[in-house]
């Protein structure tokens, strides 16, 4: 794994490469093919976003000399649950995990600290209880950089409906309060039409369909996520929308994952930018951190090398927020904000064999 940048207090008295390097013994406890063994929660298989992490997830563990047990909650945290003690019969020790309500999932955290069992989120960072890493992108960027690319667009003026995530989520409640703070105070002439989810796809669509019905100059759309990604340009093409975006009738669509059907319908004009959510680092240092908290090493706050930064959330919680770039046609700044091409061979959602 790459030397990383954040020091630890114990390393005054090592060498300057091992200055570089996280703190920590190297004892961990192997599964029977000799190497230390670790189990991985997957939240759901339902969207082409998870279903590329868990693609990803196997290499890394491979990579990173790790056995790997897998379950599946399926955004059900009583799943969840039980599939921690799964993992907690089965000898492994360090879970990853992506609970989707976070705050349902303190007992189970507590539960784990209480057996010594360290635990890295991904993609969600819990309410309360203690993990050994988030590993997660800045989310309240997620919504501002969709406020400041859709007000960008519409001039600052007009109607917008954002399709919320479930609030219920860290994720959901990220996106939306940036989302509604940035138009507040950059853009108070558009009107956000906010609408609960839960992260699903045909209500979504439904939801959307009804403000397009009511308002018919409704003119962008915020998708949280690419479940609804489907959804809304089948509604958009029902209404005589899914149009160029040089035709006057373009409704501009923004998304938030990166996966690579959005960067294919950005190229062909059907939707104008998402947030590339970077899948793939998600599954590296999900490992990366569960091995690290297995050798006994620790981190602080500050830069890495890899492109991000271990801020501290809360008392005694780190997380390392990854890179998440905007995604355009033409890799233009919109608001302040830069971004990336579609076509840009850096982006995860170019690269899935």
């Amino acid at each position: 794994m790459r030397i990383r940048n954040v020091l630890c207090s114990a390393a005054s008295t090592l060498s300057v490469l091992a200055l570089l390097s996280a703190c920590g013994g190297s004892g961990t406890a192997a599964s029977s093919d000799g190497k230390p063994l670790v189990g991985v929660d997957y939240p759901r298989s339902d969207t082409d976003f998870w279903n590329s992490y868990i693609k990803y997830t196997p290499d890394y563990a491979k990579k990173l000399g790790l056995s790997l047990k897998t379950t599946n909650s399926q955004n059900d945290v009583a799943k969840l649950t039980a599939n921690a003690q799964t993992f907690i019969s089965q000898g492994v020790k360090g879970i990853a995990m992506a609970p989707q309500d976070t705050a349902a999932v303190a007992p189970t955290l507590a539960q784990l600290e209480a057996k010594k069992i360290p635990v890295v989120t991904v993609d969600t960072r819990p309410d309360s209880g203690k993990v050994f890493m988030v590993v997660r992108a800045d989310n309240r960027a997620y919504g501002e950089k969709a406020c400041q690319y859709l007000g960008t667009k519409l001039g600052g003026k007009g109607k917008v409906v954002m399709l919320q995530g479930d609030l219920n989520s860290i994720n959901g409640r990220d996106r939306t309060e940036a989302f509604n703070e940035c138009m507040k105070k950059d853009y108070p002439g558009i009107k956000v039409f906010g609408e609960a989810t839960n992260w699903d796809g045909a209500v979504a669509a439904q939801k959307l369909q009804t403000d397009l019905t009511a308002n018919p100059d409704i003119k962008g759309v915020y998708m949280q996520a690419s479940f609804a990604l489907s959804g809304t340009l089948q509604v958009l093409k029902q209404k005589g929308l899914l149009v160029g975006p040089k035709d006057k009738k373009h409704v501009f669509v923004v998304s938030n994952d990166g996966i690579p059907e959005e960067l294919k319908d950005i190229a062909a004009g059907k939707i104008d930018a998402t947030v590339s959510q970077p899948a793939d680092l998600y599954a590296e240092y999900a490992l990366y951190y569960l091995k690290a908290a297995i050798d006994g090493k620790s981190f602080k706050p500050g830069k890495t090398d890899h492109d991000s930064t271990i801020v501290q959330v809360r008392e005694g919680l780190l997380e390392d927020q990854l890179a998440a770039p905007l995604v355009t046609s033409d890799g233009g700044t919109y608001g302040g904000v830069p971004s990336l091409k579609s076509t840009d061979t850096s982006l995860w959602g170019n690269n899935l064999g």
